[in-house]
């Protein structure tokens, strides 16, 4: 069962799970996730998706929007599937990785729960949701889970060019960030979302990394996911992942670089005029160029005041 609670984001509701008292991840202790924010329609699928049945070889990718998610679908699925670069640039990333909960946020839309479905296992899913509302049979089952964070400022900066061009936001920044630190955007509260993943990373299914170990020397980081899948690949075949990897190879790459998805995106609305890319810059620090010194300092506090009794920290 759910509980919805109105939220000031008129197009959306908060969402929790009513009972997490058996949830295998709460060590005995008392554990009450934050309401998420959503778009009514989630409601439609929220069962659905609770409910979805989970495979032991099933590979999932779960994030905060905007913190590389799409780069590390390309790699957990070419490590998963040994390095098979032939169908990685014939065949769609979102087809080979489904975003699970898709159909779910936007209408009209493909199927993707029923796509993710019916994905050849073993399957690659990809997730926004927070614990809670991830299915249930992923505690349980206990697939594979790679978890990707990346420091909120980055994300905000990133989030608001997505928001612009994926969802057709016409606000101001300043508006747009005044909701980001208020909790008030979709797949909100950001930090929480991190936290309850940092809280399982010791568990032998999860994967814990961060955007910017990855940005900062990503042949370090394959070798790391490769014994997480059990692969082992010599140094000069982790080095040419390391370049198809790069972000210049991914956003000239029309198998990653999402160009249908934003070009469907963009027909629903009446858009198709408008220039905007999925891949933007893939930069660590960005945050200075878009959020003002008194928005960095209100993130910073932000943050500090989120993480408070946790021995977490975003990488800067």
């Amino acid at each position: 069962m759910f509980t919805c609670q109105p939220v000031l984001v008129d197009w959306s509701v908060s969402v929790s799970l009513e009972d997490l008292s058996e949830h295998p991840f709460t060590d005995g202790k008392q554990w009450e996730p934050k309401p998420c924010v959503l778009p009514k329609r989630y409601m439609d699928f929220a069962e659905q998706i609770r409910n979805f049945e989970v495979f032991e070889d099933d590979v999932w990718i779960v994030t905060f929007p905007k913190c590389g998610t799409t780069w590390t679908q390309e790699m957990v699925w070419l490590i998963d599937q040994n390095l098979d670069y032939q169908t990685a640039k014939t065949i769609n990333l979102n087809d080979r990785s489904v975003f699970l909960e898709l159909f779910s946020t936007f209408d009209p839309m493909d199927d993707t729960i029923t796509s993710a479905r019916n994905l050849p296992r073993p399957r690659h899913i990809k997730s926004h949701l927070p614990v809670a509302l991830l299915p249930k049979q992923l505690w349980t089952v206990k697939p594979k889970i790679v978890y990707v964070s990346r420091n909120p400022k980055d994300v905000a900066a990133s989030y608001l060019h997505h928001y612009r061009g994926i969802a057709g936001y016409r606000g101001t920044k300043e508006e747009f960030f005044e909701r980001l630190l208020a909790d008030e955007i979709e797949y909100c509260p950001q930090i929480a979302h991190v936290l309850e993943f940092w809280r399982i990373k010791n568990h032998p299914n999860v994967l814990f990394l961060t955007y910017e170990q990855m940005k900062r020397d990503l042949r370090k980081v394959l070798p790391t996911v490769c014994d997480f899948f059990g692969k082992k690949f010599s140094n000069e075949q982790l080095d040419l992942l390391a370049k198809h990897l790069s972000f210049d190879e991914m956003k000239k790459n029309p198998a990653t670089n999402n160009v249908e998805l934003v070009q469907t995106r963009m027909k629903q609305e009446g858009r198709e005029g408008e220039s905007f890319e999925f891949m933007r810059k893939g930069q660590i620090g960005d945050y200075k160029n878009e959020l003002s010194s008194s928005f960095i300092d209100r993130f910073d506090e932000f943050i500090e005041r989120e993480l408070r009794g946790s021995d977490f920290k975003f990488d800067c």
